[in-house]
């Protein structure tokens, strides 16, 4: 079940904050980018790159989903591993906030998200 209109207004402007703070410069953006997207009750935040062999194919690789339980009122987040699963962020496995989760990304303490 998707998440309702008004939390969704929230989930945008969270993560359109987080996208304005971490996006690179502009003038690479053709190269690598960052974006998210909403699907059902999950965040996704994933790279935006051309494929290495052939630049007019556009790529997008997952790194971060959050998945909003709405029985506990929390989301639980997780990390894309090598083999292309998604697995519970062992060190924070869910967060109150969809704005925990942003920070959780953004400061990667253990290398998962970014590398």
């Amino acid at each position: 079940m998707p998440v309702d209109s008004l939390q969704t207004l929230a989930i945008i402007e969270v993560m359109e904050n987080f996208l304005a703070e971490k996006r690179p410069p502009e003038n690479i953006r053709t190269e690598l980018d960052i974006g998210y997207k909403i699907e059902g009750q999950s965040v996704f935040i994933f790279e935006i790159r051309p494929q290495w062999d052939n630049k007019s194919v556009i790529q997008e690789h997952a790194i971060a989903k959050a998945t909003y339980v709405k029985s506990k009122g929390n989301w639980k987040v997780f990390w894309m591993r090598a083999n292309l699963r998604w697995y519970p962020f062992d060190p924070k496995p869910t967060v109150k906030k969809l704005a925990d989760f942003v920070r959780l990304v953004d400061q990667d303490e253990y290398g998962c998200f970014w590398g």
